[in-house]
């Protein structure tokens, strides 16, 4: 089939449909899954602003499996959810919203500049609070986590691919969350701002629903297993997996932003 001048075959949906399961695995354990979605849909011919609004209905309702089971096994740290979504919702639409005035090469650069950081500290020994209720700070709950979670849903409208690592990486060293549970809180606020996003790519006609139905059962099917696969090992595969995505992230956005 024909989409918007390029030739979508069976191959390249064989393809994607592969793509749309490694990134719903990747995405449901340590975010990132974009990094995989966004790249292969430029590469099967999409303009770039189409294959973000892709990316975002293909990850939204692939996530829905992940929030399943970490909710089922009582991962979620509600408080914080409770006062993190509506500034994903928000920082996520006003960035999907950005993208079409401002260019994203700064922001790019800027990510690449911290995500060293992020991987450094992501290797540092620390411990194993496997307690879903823990004592945490008001103030961190009612200001700290909307503040981060509107600056990090900005980032996941405007650009996306790492969003779900940025948020783990801020639960975990901001909240003191087991790893675990801030990948299970994190879902929902990605799953937030993924559809604020997805509003404003709606409303500017930037989706193709019909390509997206055969990916978004393949990231389900991802989002599951890597969700059930990070309850049963336990933080240190969340680590290495939140590692491996964030490498692979600054590799990405190495070469797009400062190579092409």
């Amino acid at each position: 089939m024909e989409i918007f001048g390029s030739d979508i075959t069976l191959w390249i949906l064989l393809a994607l449909m592969t793509s749309a399961l490694a990134a719903g695995f990747i995405d449901s354990v340590a975010g990132g899954g974009g990094l995989i979605l966004v790249p292969s849909f430029i590469l099967a011919g999409l303009p770039p602003q189409l294959a973000l609004g892709q990316e975002k209905i293909v990850s939204t309702l692939g996530t829905i499996a992940a929030i399943r089971n970490f909710v089922k096994n009582k991962k979620v740290i509600w408080n914080a959810v409770a006062s993190g979504i509506p500034a994903g919702l928000v920082g996520a639409y006003l960035g999907a919203e950005a993208i079409l005035y401002f260019d994203p090469d700064t922001v790019g650069k800027i990510i690449l500049g911290m995500l060293p950081i992020g991987i450094i500290i992501s290797f540092i020994p620390k411990q194993d609070n496997r307690h879903s209720e823990q004592v945490v700070n008001t103030k961190v709950i009612y200001f700290g986590v909307p503040l981060a979670v509107f600056v990090i849903g900005f980032y996941d409208g405007f650009f996306g691919p790492g969003t779900g690592s940025f948020l783990i990486l801020v639960l975990h060293y901001l909240l003191k969350f087991d790893l675990v549970s801030a990948s299970a809180t994190s879902k929902l606020f990605n799953f937030t701002s993924n559809i604020g996003a997805l509003i404003a790519f709606m409303l500017a006609g930037k989706l193709l629903y019909m390509l997206a139905l055969p990916l978004v059962l393949m990231n389900l099917i991802g989002n599951h297993l890597g969700s059930v696969s990070a309850m049963k090992f336990g933080p240190d595969f969340v680590r290495k997996t939140l590692s491996a995505s964030l490498m692979l992230l600054m590799v990405s956005l190495g070469y797009k932003f400062l190579l092409m």
